[in-house]
């Protein structure tokens, strides 16, 4: 394990840091320069053996059949101490073009391949009935999808949440052929969510096509309609699989019901222990001692009309040759300890997930909307960021510490963008800082993606009332570029300290991606630069180009699903989409655990308190790191599904109706579909298109009709029917109405489509995206700063 040495400054107020003061060494992380025991595996005579090749490195990897840790790779290629930097970056270059994946905390693994056998589960079936299955153990970015044949005669079939050990063949690229070698006991298996229907649970997960069975005395007297969790039960008959109701979860046409089918079906944990409620209603105001007092500087909260927990306020003032901007953050170190019972169920949590009709915590809430919310008029402790920026927007100094405040105001985007549009002078402060901030953004040249999300309204019933794109006013914008160049400073801070960091990094695109890509775009004779020279603006220039050309929206899409995942890591590499070589999250830890991580770091480096980063969490950064990304997709891909769910409920009264819309994803089971007016995304299946024989082309992402010369293509217009909505589920099928295929960038024919959105209040711009690119959105690292 990598060594960490906290030093500490004096007490007393930190100097101001000049701008690019960091020194130029500390862009490779926490790490660097620290000095390493000698080692005598070079060459001969105390001569160091030559660098392996990139193609021996993939060959050693892939013959290693698991794990292999730098160490390992030291020994076997007689490497010297002074080659190990070398190493350490080929090995990076092999993450970024996919070869390898990470495989613990110091470990990689060959990424394109599983071994000849596997424990995997069972998720789903194809639209053939055969069982889909995935491996348990999987940390690469793509993970495989696994075909498995049917069980032998006399054996029943695999149902969803099923694990067996398989023996694998490969077939494609993440994609293989299986075959049973062992089923494992049913304690193995994942619960079961589902509605009780008459002694039998109808599965909530849409991949899931199963029934189960609840044999007498199993159902814990659950209704008919009711919500359960249920366990399978070992069976060894033909017919449906058994399960035991473990847990009644409430009506199924509740109107909380949506959210927590998707709590559980992903397994987001909503419910504090004893201990963590009790240290959390234990929490008491901070006193002035030992802290900056801010009270007297008007800091304002400017957050959305629904929010409940405000762990940012700011600030912004003239000094004549540029700006100073002050952004405060709610002290949550303060609260949560290292090792304390809040502190182990956050890092569990990992961050707070938020539905149309609740929001799921990350703290409890006599902390998260109590004493670590900066309610206007209250006295608050925080960690400061004091910044001044030139009149171009170029930091040139800033200063962290550690104060109590008072918010002077609760303001809401909406409230503050009217103001300004009104022409008062009451934010002019605010928007002068941001107009130097965005020009300075504009020169760095970074990948603004500014994708709308879809905003679900609800009654008072909870009833989907309608579905709109989430408004994007320059307040939103404000704030955002206000936090992040706390960001910054905070990571330049860290490393000013030689405190270990958890940075925000998000890789440019992996080489495999990139070349697919270079060969898509040369039909539209688009070029990016070499991999090397590679920039965000360079995928700017490429979506410019196309903008108001008919090819825009499939060249769109393609470039966005290019992109990496961001992710949190110990070791820094930059932040791709942001054009910054270093990032941490900072400014919101009430609803982020990366942030507290990042706040303790400050306060140790700094000397500011005694609720410092220990080392024991320094040393297990890098745990901590993969753990809270693994709960931000976790986070994210629930709470797409819930949006998914609402607007299934909310299309089950429109079967038959037409709309306008556009193929937003390609598999060799059917096309995948969006609707332009309200985002509402399904499946068109493969038995439902043209009588042909189609081949599935996942390299242009476009099905190709063998005998009739059909295409249909990513981002294709396309003129639907709904054939079925199934609420419970969340699915959505449909029908394709016209007789060919539109030409990409044509409009699907009218034929009276009916218009869902207008009735409802919804806009039909169009705006919002599909499942699928909101998922390439968040890869690209773009919406990172986004504060609900």
């Amino acid at each position: 394990m990598r060594p960490y040495r906290l030093r500490y400054r004096p007490l007393g107020a930190p100097p101001l840091v000049p701008a690019g003061g960091v020194a130029a060494d500390a862009a490779g992380g926490i790490g660097n320069g620290v000095p390493v025991p000698p080692d005598t595996a070079g060459g001969t005579a105390g001569q160091p053996a030559p660098m392996p090749t990139q193609a021996q490195l993939r060959d050693y990897l892939r013959g290693a059949g698991g794990k292999v840790g730098k160490s390992e790779l030291v020994r076997h290629f007689r490497l010297h101490v002074d080659q190990r930097p070398a190493l350490r970056e080929m090995l990076r270059v092999l993450r970024r073009e996919g070869t390898a994946a990470p495989a613990g905390r110091r470990s990689l693994r060959h990424a394109a391949s599983l071994p000849e056998t596997a424990v995997v589960e069972v998720f789903g079936t194809d639209p053939d009935g055969d069982p889909l299955a995935r491996p348990v153990n999987w940390q690469g970015e793509s993970r495989p999808i696994i075909y498995m044949h049917p069980e032998r005669k006399g054996q029943p079939a695999l149902a969803p949440g099923e694990r067996v050990l398989a023996r694998l063949k490969p077939i494609g690229r993440d994609r293989y052929e299986g075959r049973t070698v062992k089923r494992l006991p049913a304690e193995s298996a994942s619960r079961v969510l589902g509605v009780f229907q008459d002694g039998r649970i109808l599965p909530v997960d849409r991949r899931a096509r199963a029934e189960w069975t609840v044999p007498e005395g199993e159902s814990l007297d659950a209704a008919n309609g009711e919500l359960v969790l249920a366990e399978p039960l070992p069976s060894y008959r033909l017919g449906l699989r058994p399960a035991r109701v473990v847990e009644r979860l409430g009506p199924m046409g509740g109107p909380r019901a949506v959210s927590l089918v998707c709590i559980h079906l992903h397994n987001i944990p909503d419910r504090f222990d004893a201990d963590t409620i009790a240290e959390a209603e234990a929490a008491r105001a901070v006193t002035a001692e030992g802290r900056e007092d801010l009270r007297n500087l008007p800091l304002i909260t400017i957050d959305g009309e629904d929010a409940r927990d405000f762990d940012d306020a700011v600030h912004a003032e003239a000094t004549g040759d540029g700006w100073a901007v002050t952004v405060a953050i709610a002290d949550v170190a303060h609260y949560v300890r290292p090792g304390s019972a809040l502190d182990r169920t956050a890092r569990a949590r990992g961050n707070s997930v938020y539905f149309p009709d609740r929001v799921v915590p990350m703290l409890p809430e006599a902390l998260s909307n109590g004493w670590c919310s900066l309610k206007p008029d209250e006295d608050r402790g925080c960690l400061f960021v004091r910044m001044e920026f030139d009149t171009a927007g170029t930091k040139r100094a800033h200063r962290v510490g550690r104060g109590i405040m008072r918010s002077h105001a609760r303001m809401t985007y909406e409230a503050v963008q009217a103001s300004r549009d009104a022409g008062e002078d009451r934010f002019a402060a605010l928007y002068g800082a941001f107009a130097a901030l965005t020009a300075e953004r504009d020169r760095r040249g970074t990948l603004d993606l500014d994708l709308p999300e879809r905003r679900v309204f609800l009654d008072a019933e909870g009833r989907v009332e309608a579905v709109r794109p989430r408004a994007r006013l320059d307040s939103h914008r404000l704030i955002e570029e206000f936090m992040v160049a706390a960001n910054v400073c905070a990571a330049e801070e860290l490393e000013r300290l030689h405190q270990p960091c958890l940075y925000r990094v998000h890789d440019r695109p992996a080489d495999m991606k990139l070349e697919a890509l270079r060969q898509f775009l040369q039909a539209f004779e688009l070029e990016l630069p070499p991999g090397n020279a590679l920039r965000p603006r360079d995928f700017a220039r490429i979506l410019d180009a196309v903008r108001d050309r008919p090819e825009e929206r499939l060249v769109d899409e393609t470039v966005l699903r290019a992109q990496s995942q961001a992710e949190y890591s110990a070791d820094n590499i930059g932040h791709f989409g942001l054009a910054l070589s270093r990032y941490a999250h900072f400014t919101s830890p009430i609803r982020r655990y990366a942030d507290l991580v990042v706040h303790r770091a400050v306060i140790a480096g700094l000397r500011l308190g005694r609720d410092g980063i220990t080392p024991a969490e320094a040393e297990a950064l890098p745990d901590t790191a993969e753990a809270i990304t693994r709960t931000e997709r976790r986070a994210a891909a629930a709470e797409r599904d819930a949006v998914d769910r609402y607007l299934a409920a909310f299309m089950a009264d429109h079967v038959g109706a037409t709309f306008e819309g556009r193929v937003s994803g390609v598999t060799r089971s059917g096309l995948f579909v969006t609707l332009d007016e309200n985002g509402a995304s399904g499946i068109v299946p493969l038995r439902s298109l043209p009588d042909d024989r189609w081949e599935h082309d996942a390299g242009a992402q476009r099905l190709v009709g063998r005998h009739t010369g059909l295409v249909f293509s990513l981002a294709q217009p396309v003129e639907l029917q709904l054939a079925e909505a199934i609420p419970l589920t969340g699915s959505l099928f449909f029908h394709l109405l016209q007789g060919s295929p539109i030409p990409p960038g044509g409009r699907a024919r009218p034929r009276g489509a009916r218009s869902v959105a207008s009735r409802s209040g919804a806009s039909r711009s169009g705006a919002s995206r599909s499942a699928a690119s909101r998922s390439a959105a968040s890869r690209s690292g773009a919406s990172h700063s986004s504060r609900r």
